[in-house]
């Protein structure tokens, strides 16, 4: 790519051509302040805190939609910068109500840390949205009109995932974000709002529900954790992104006073068994076959596209089998009357908060999951507690469920269910396993990748669809040419669960692919790399899931129609 040179306060640097001034400052190191731009979405240059000077021409230019030109002389720091940034960010907090205590940027407020900055008063004009509504969306997000900025990151966010939940309402004298009122519009819960928005309007908060059962000495309290989260959570405790901290956060989670801690990675070898198997077995007319993990896409399909329900993979999401075995087969194993477990997962996803209270989900009438932590929640938890990461001793997870194969561990970047199902569904069909485990086809950060597998004597057509920006493109293609693929992954956030809506922040395509390269790296290096050749699955099936009755109560389950739940 072309470089041309310009100059910033007074350094002479390098810049690619058709970078903007805030994009060559970032990648040379130098702060500018931006509260709307992320690199995600559209540029919109209304929070006003970016301006710069240029030499040679008159005012002031938002450096997020100013090109850099060759020779140009930028200026990030002035007594007229300062005064405009000073006012700009007076009148933000005018309309941001301050609720530090609980906001999801507590600790790193960008905000705050500008009024420290520029020595603000944030309570210089009173707050406009002091009367603003708070919007529940499902048992999921909480959103705080009164905190909005109005930047509309979060609409964006909304519509490039073909939601359009989130819009612009006319509200008194002035305009608001709000939940859409248009009964076709709902919320999928994929928390792509809430990792876009700068200042906390969108939240969850469930960590001190799970506090009160690790105080109850009736209660056998199993934390079970994602595979995305080991290469995330390191973050939040000044790690660099995809640092892996699997073993030391099992033990942080031990000294919260956790009995067991379980990995979700052994439930994705479970998972994966059960969608290669609906994989080789579904009729034609019932192809291709949905990826069912990711309960954003779920709703997004039960409520935009119920004609795709069919479609969907009925096996139970990761998180949700491993809770079935606990409640039932680890229950039977250790003598624990299942009603007295509780299980904690720990994810990097909203949409499971959603997940979880689905009815049909229930095995004997339990929930396999009592409740769900973000990845963020559990950071929340462990600092609350003053519990570092960094310097946590290092546990392994406790078996039985504590050991995956590499091809769990993937089941956390784009591509890595599809990957993880086509070894299993490969050796299975063919009768021996492939050469070559990596599939490099269906990994990496493109919208939709595609790859073609000939299993069984047939050429197996599959795709993997990463985030939803261009879900309504391929459903369309499928209804057109219902042969075009057999088998379809479908994960809502961009980059699988490594970018989820419950993920450490910031995150961009740099943070996301770091994640998932350390997932990949821990695939690379282990002992087993097939879900189906993992010693507790065969255990499992040969002692437990022994008949395809069994199977089909506590591995599956089903999908409806979905209506306005918001």
């Amino acid at each position: 790519m072309e470089k041309i040179k310009i100059i910033i306060d007074n350094k002479e640097l390098e810049a690619k051509k058709g970078q903007t001034i805030l994009e060559a400052a970032k990648e040379n190191g130098i702060d500018i302040p931006a509260l709307c731009f992320h690199s995600d979405l559209n540029i919109k240059a209304n929070c006003r805190m970016c301006l710069v000077e240029i030499k040679g021409k008159k005012g002031l230019f938002t450096a997020c939609s100013t090109k850099a030109e060759k020779g140009m002389e930028i200026i990030t720091e002035s007594p007229e910068i300062r005064k405009a940034r000073k006012i700009n960010l007076e009148l933000i907090f005018s309309q941001h109500c301050e609720e530090c205590g609980d906001c999801i940027w507590n600790r790193d407020c960008r905000l705050l840390d500008l009024a420290r900055k520029y020595g603000i008063r944030i309570n210089r004009f009173s707050d406009r949205k002091a009367k603003f509504p708070c919007y529940n969306f499902g048992s999921a997000l909480v959103y705080d009109s009164s905190k909005c900025i109005d930047c509309k990151n979060c609409v964006e966010a909304c519509a490039r995932q073909n939601v359009h939940y989130l819009e612009v309402e006319k509200n008194e004298n002035f305009f608001q974000v709000a939940p859409s009122k248009n009964p076709k519009r709902d919320c999928i819960y994929c928390g792509q709002c809430l990792i876009h928005c700068p200042v906390g309007a969108f939240a969850v908060g469930e960590f001190e529900d799970v506090e009160k059962p690790l105080q109850d000495k009736n209660k056998f309290v199993i934390f079970q954790f994602a595979p995305a989260v080991r290469t995330s959570i390191g973050e939040e405790f000044g790690m660099a992104a995809g640092a892996i901290a699997t073993e030391k956060l099992v033990g942080a989670i031990k000294k919260l006073g956790a009995n067991k801690v379980f990995d979700v990675s052994v439930g994705a070898d479970f998972t994966t068994m059960e969608e290669a198997k609906e994989l080789i077995e579904r009729k034609l007319s019932e192809l291709p076959v949905f990826s069912s993990c990711c309960p954003a896409w779920v709703k997004f399909v039960e409520f935009y596209h119920p004609e795709f329900i069919p479609n969907l993979a009925t096996t139970r999401s990761p998180h949700i089998f491993l809770g079935s075995l606990i409640k039932s087969y680890f229950a039977r194993k250790e003598k624990l009357e299942p009603s007295n477990i509780v299980v904690v997962s720990v994810m990097p996803c909203v949409a499971k908060k959603y997940e979880v209270v689905r009815d049909e989900l229930r095995i004997n009438g339990l929930k396999p999951v009592d409740y769900v932590l973000t990845t963020r929640e559990l950071a929340f938890l462990l600092k609350k507690n003053n519990i570092d990461l960094k310097t946590a001793k290092e546990e392994k997870p406790d078996i039985p469920f504590g050991t995956p194969s590499g091809a769990g561990v993937i089941y956390g970047a784009t591509g890595g269910v599809m990957e993880s199902a086509l070894r299993t569904a490969y050796e299975k069909m063919n009768g021996r396993p492939l050469k070559n485990f990596n599939l490099r086809e269906v990994r990496g950060q493109k919208d939709v990748k595609a790859a073609t597998l000939k299993l069984g004597g047939k050429n197996i057509r599959v795709a993997v669809v990463n985030g939803l920006e261009k879900i309504e493109g391929i459903l369309a293609d499928i209804k057109k040419k219902p042969g075009l693929y057999h088998c379809v992954e479908v994960m809502a956030c961009r980059g699988g669960c490594v970018g989820g809506g419950g993920q450490p922040m910031p995150v961009d395509d740099q943070v996301r692919a770091a994640r998932a390269k350390s997932l990949y790296n821990i695939d690379d290096k282990a002992g087993i790399r097939l879900a189906h050749k993992n010693p507790v699955v065969e255990d499992v099936y040969r002692n437990f899931l022994a008949s395809e009755a069994k199977i089909k109560f506590f591995c599956h389950t089903s999908y409806s129609k979905k209506q306005k739940e918001n």
